[in-house]
């Protein structure tokens, strides 16, 4: 290979033209030949035995041509890429000057990475805030993990309440006639979950097994069915059961059923411990991000279009392998919610924005200081994306380059740095508040 020219035409813009020897090229045009001759058929020989000059001279001297340069082209491009010291951000758009027996010669026109200039990173100021663990803040986990492990017991004795699960049949009559969607059979309902319009749970309460009754309500204005919305209209209902949930006693027994703990009282210091690490990472983080966005302020770039709707792809890939741990795709998501690809894209924007300018930053932060990466790094980076992804450490070593782990190492040295030089001041938190109303309408 020889890089004969490189050349920015614009901003974050290079041309390379490349040429590539005859030695070289007539090696890619013999691998080219061994690998399709056995399909080749020529008049006079048995098919796939007919030699290389016969071949040529019946279909033309440049029959090899077209698979040599795609052989050629990604070694030859990637060592041109290297030697020229640019770092692609998108697939080159490339156009071949000529190929024959003399040899190959190629231009490539690529998006490059911006050059960036970087604002100040030393001495930055940020407030961290100092979270203390209440008491109620336990006794709310601890309510959480009671409703997790309580039975759902069977009720007989007495009429449906508020924070019962009932079991019903209904149907619903618009001026007495049934309207799509307004029946199920056996349908399970928490009363005062909000899952159905407004008035119809609370007018499940105070009924018995097997009462049959109606209830009227009316659809919200704004409601998703243009045929319902804002119309009063009678439900049909029938209890078949009612059931609550019976939550277990606090004490040592159940701390020792849900835990490791022999005690209630280990497991709740267990508990605020846990909490208090939460708090302390999330103020660890508000100050990181704080530090980052003055560096991401301060810092010049022009940032290529391309890398901002890879970002997003990456964003959108995510969002998709999380879904299908949970047996859904994007596609259907999307037809569930109504929404098109290109609008569903925008909700990303601002934040694959903001994170390559981000990485950007880092990235310049990490060359200006020299950051080093060690082989005990490279090791402890590979062990926390195996676990993250519950693989063996050897699958991800193979399905990673390891450059880009050291890069993404050094960005996070970037990021320790940046803290290790800022000026903190520590500022204790006002107290945060659980307690939110929550409002739920269903198509019932």
């Amino acid at each position: 290979m020889s890089l004969n020219h490189s050349n920015k035409v614009d901003t974050n813009k290079y041309e390379l033209e490349i040429s590539v020897d005859k030695d070289t090229f007539e090696a890619a045009v013999a691998k080219a030949f061994k690998k399709n001759a056995t399909r080749i058929n020529v008049p006079g020989f048995r098919k796939g035995k007919a030699p290389r000059r016969m071949i040529e001279q019946y279909y033309g001297e440049g029959v090899f041509y077209e698979d040599a340069v795609n052989a050629l082209y990604p070694v030859e491009y990637e060592a041109a890429v290297k030697e020229a010291g640019i770092e692609p951000v998108d697939q080159a758009e490339i156009e071949v000057q000529s190929v024959d027996k003399d040899g190959l010669k190629f231009k490539a026109k690529v998006t490059v990475k911006p050059e960036v200039e970087i604002g100040e990173y030393k001495g930055l100021k940020a407030v961290k805030k100092i979270y203390t663990v209440t008491d109620a803040e336990v006794e709310h986990e601890l309510s959480h993990v009671r409703e997790r492990n309580a039975r759902i017991i069977t009720v007989e004795d007495r009429p449906a309440q508020k924070g019962d699960i009932t079991v019903i049949d209904f149907e619903g009559l618009l001026d007495g006639v049934a309207f799509e969607g307004g029946k199920a059979e056996k349908q399970d309902l928490e009363l005062g979950s909000g899952s159905f319009i407004p008035g119809f749970e609370e007018q499940i309460e105070g009924h018995n097994v097997g009462d049959e009754f109606e209830i009227n309500v009316t659809f919200p204005e704004k409601y998703q069915s243009e045929q319902l919305a804002g119309k009063s209209v009678v439900f049909k209902i029938k209890i078949h059961e009612i059931k609550t949930r019976e939550m277990p006693e606090l004490d040592d027994e159940f701390a020792k059923d849900v835990s490791e703990f022999d005690t209630l009282e280990e497991y709740k210091n267990d508990i605020k411990k846990h909490i208090q690490e939460s708090k302390d990472h999330k103020s660890t983080n508000d100050v990181d991000d704080t530090l980052i966005n003055q560096v991401i302020n301060g810092m010049k770039v022009e940032v290529p279009e391309v890398m901002f709707e890879h970002s997003v792809d990456n964003m959108v890939n995510d969002f998709d392998y999380r879904l299908q741990m949970q047996g859904m795709d994007v596609k259907t998501y999307l037809q569930y919610t109504g929404m098109e690809m290109e609008a569903f894209r925008k909700t990303f924007r601002e934040q694959a924005e903001r994170q390559v300018k981000i990485r950007l930053a880092l990235e310049k932060i990490a060359e200006v200081e020299n950051f080093e990466v060690t082989a005990e790094d490279l090791d402890a980076e590979f062990k926390k994306i195996a676990e993250h992804y519950k693989v063996e450490v050897d699958k991800i070593k193979t399905a990673v380059k390891e450059e880009d782990i050291k890069k993404d190492i050094r960005v996070n040295k970037a990021v320790d740095f940046i803290h290790s030089e800022a000026v903190i001041t520590e500022e204790e938190a006002k107290e945060e508040t659980n307690e939110h109303e929550h409002e739920h309408e269903d198509d019932k």
